[in-house]
C-alpha cells in the first residue's frame, strides 16, 4: 500500500497518514453557504479534496472511505438575498423564498462542481436538517460550563478551552489585541462566540430552550460531522481563510462537547486564489464564478487542470494564458489516448507525487513525461487518478472549435490560386493553421480543418 504523507496544519509538519480505522477512513470538507454562485476560489478546495478522496479510495478501497461536505443553508447572507427578492415583489413568505433560494443555489453548485469533474460526496448534509443535534450539543456545552445563555443568545466560553488557538498558532490575548472582535453587552469576554441567536418573526427560526432562534455558523459543522463521522475522524479540510475563526471554534466546541474524542486528527488547508497576480475581488473587476468561466467557453476539464497545476499549499494564480496552455495540453493528451484502455494502475511516479502531500503539480509533470514517451495507457491511468481525461469531461473535445470560417477562407484562396497559379497565400494560411495545431485536409470536395492534438486556439489566424 502506498504511504500517504499530508501536511497537518495543527502540528505544522508533514506526517505519515495513519487512519483511525483503515476499514473506515473519514473526512469532512466545509462546504458552501448557499446564497449565490460558487466563485473560482470556492472550487479550489473541492477539486483538491476530490483528488485526495480518489487517492484514499485507491489506497484503502472505494467502500472504506466516507466523504462528507455540508451545505450551510441558514445564514444572514441567505436571509438578505431572500429579503431582496421579497422586496422586488417575488411571491411567497420569506421562509418560502429562503428555501427556494437555497434549493436553486444547491442545484447551481452541483452543476458547476460536476462540470469540474468533482465526484459527489457520500453525504451532503444541510444545516437545517440538523438543528435538533445542534441544540443538543449546545445543551451539553452549557452543562459542562463551556457555554452560557444571555438575552436569547448562547455563547461559547472561549477561555474554558485551554487549547484554544493551537490551530492558528495564536494566544487568546493576542487575538483580542490584533483582531476585530464584536463587543456586545451579552458577552462575558470579547472572544466568546455565538452558538445560538434569537430570530424575529420574519426570519427563519426554531424553538429552543433559549427561545426561538437559529444556530451560529460554527456549531453547524461540529454537529453535522459528529452525527455523520463520530467524535473522532481522520481529516478536516477547507480553505486557509476558514482556519480562524471557523475551524478554531469548531475544535473548541467539539472537543468540549465530546472530551473523549479527538475531533479531526489531520487538518488540511489550501491557500488562496489570485487572478492575473491580484487578489480576486469585485472592486478590482476580476471576480468571477465557475459558471462565468464555463459560459465563456472554458471547459470544466481545463479549469480543473489549472487548479491542480499549483500545489494546494501555495497561492494559485489563475491567468488566461494558463487556461490556453491547459487546453492545448489536454487536447494533445486526449489525442494520444483516443481509443485505448488505461493501464491497470496509475504509474508509481504519479502515485508517489500524490502521496507526497498531494503534489498534483508533480503528478502532472509525471504525466507530461509519459506523454513524451508515448505511454498512452499509463498517461490515461495516471490522468484519471487526477480526475482528468475521464469520459464524463471529454465532451468539449467532441464539440471542438468552429473552424468553418477559416475553411471557407482557405477554399476561396484555393480557387483564386488555381486561376492565378500563385499559391503563396494558400501556403501561408496553411502554415499558420499547421502551427496552431490544425490538421488541413484539401481534396476535390473542398477544404476540411480539424483540431489536432497540439491545437492551440490562441495561435489561430484572425
Amino acid at each position: 500500500m502506498v504511504e500517504i504523507r499530508l501536511t497537518n496544519t495543527r502540528t505544522r509538519r508533514k506526517e505519515t497518514f495513519r487512519p483511525i480505522d483503515p476499514q473506515s477512513v473519514r473526512l469532512y470538507l466545509c462546504g458552501p453557504t448557499v446564497y449565490d454562485r460558487a466563485h473560482l476560489g470556492n472550487a479550489r478546495p473541492v477539486v483538491v479534496i476530490d483528488v485526495l478522496v480518489r487517492l484514499l479510495r485507491h489506497a484503502y478501497g472505494a467502500d472504506h472511505v466516507t466523504y462528507v461536505r455540508n451545505f450551510t443553508d441558514v445564514d444572514d447572507k441567505i436571509n438578505a438575498a431572500a429579503l431582496a427578492r421579497k422586496e422586488a415583489g417575488a411571491p411567497g413568505t420569506l421562509e418560502d423564498l429562503i428555501r427556494e433560494r437555497t434549493q436553486e443555489t444547491i442545484g447551481w453548485y452541483h452543476a458547476d462542481m460536476d462540470a469540474l469533474g468533482a465526484e459527489r460526496p457520500d453525504h451532503e448534509p444541510r444545516a437545517t436538517d440538523y438543528i435538533a443535534q445542534m441544540i443538543a450539543m449546545i445543551e451539553t456545552l452549557i452543562a459542562g460550563g463551556h457555554a452560557y445563555a444571555r438575552d436569547g443568545h448562547v455563547l461559547f466560553r472561549v477561555r474554558s478551552f485551554a487549547d484554544y488557538g493551537q490551530l492558528s498558532g495564536r494566544s487568546v490575548d493576542d487575538m483580542i489585541a490584533g483582531a476585530r472582535v464584536e463587543i456586545a453587552p451579552f458577552k462575558e469576554d470579547p472572544m466568546d462566540f455565538v452558538l445560538w441567536k434569537p430570530s424575529d418573526a420574519e426570519l427563519p427560526g426554531w424553538d429552543s430552550p433559549w427561545g426561538r432562534g437559529r444556530p451560529g455558523w460554527h456549531i453547524e459543522c461540529s454537529a453535522m460531522s459528529y452525527e455523520l463521522l463520530g467524535e473522532s475522524f481522520d481529516i478536516h479540510a477547507g480553505g486557509i481563510d476558514l482556519q480562524f475563526p471557523h475551524h478554531e471554534n469548531e475544535i473548541a466546541q467539539s472537543c468540549c462537547a465530546h472530551p473523549h474524542g479527538d475531533f479531526a486528527r489531520v487538518w488540511l488547508h489550501n491557500e488562496m486564489l489570485q487572478v492575473e497576480g491580484k487578489k480576486m475581488s469585485k472592486s478590482l473587476g476580476n471576480f468571477f464564478t465557475v459558471r462565468d468561466l464555463l459560459d465563456q467557453g472554458i471547459p470544466g476539464e481545463v479549469i480543473r487542470f489549472v487548479l491542480l497545476s499549483t500545489h494546494y499549499r501555495k497561492p494559485m494564480d489563475w491567468t488566461a494564458e494558463k487556461a490556453r496552455e491547459a487546453e492545448a495540453v489536454l487536447r494533445k493528451w486526449r489525442g494520444l489516448v483516443a481509443g485505448i484502455d488505461p493501464a491497470p494502475s496509475p504509474a508509481p511516479a504519479v502515485l508517489s507525487a500524490l502521496a507526497d502531500d498531494l503534489n498534483t503539480a508533480g503528478a502532472i509533470a509525471a504525466l507530461h513525461e509519459m506523454a513524451g514517451q508515448g505511454d498512452a495507457p499509463g498517461l490515461l491511468a495516471g490522468a484519471r487518478m487526477l480526475g482528468l481525461l475521464t469520459e464524463d469531461l471529454g465532451g468539449w473535445i467532441a464539440e471542438g472549435p468552429d473552424l468553418s470560417a477559416l475553411a471557407e477562407r482557405m477554399t476561396a484562396l484555393r480557387a483564386e490560386a488555381k486561376a492565378s497559379k500563385d499559391f503563396s497565400a494558400v501556403d501561408a494560411l496553411k502554415q499558420r493553421l499547421l502551427s496552431a495545431g490544425v490538421e488541413v485536409r484539401m481534396g476535390p470536395a473542398g477544404v476540411e480543418l480539424l483540431p489536432g492534438p497540439d491545437f492551440d486556439a490562441a495561435k489561430l489566424p484572425e
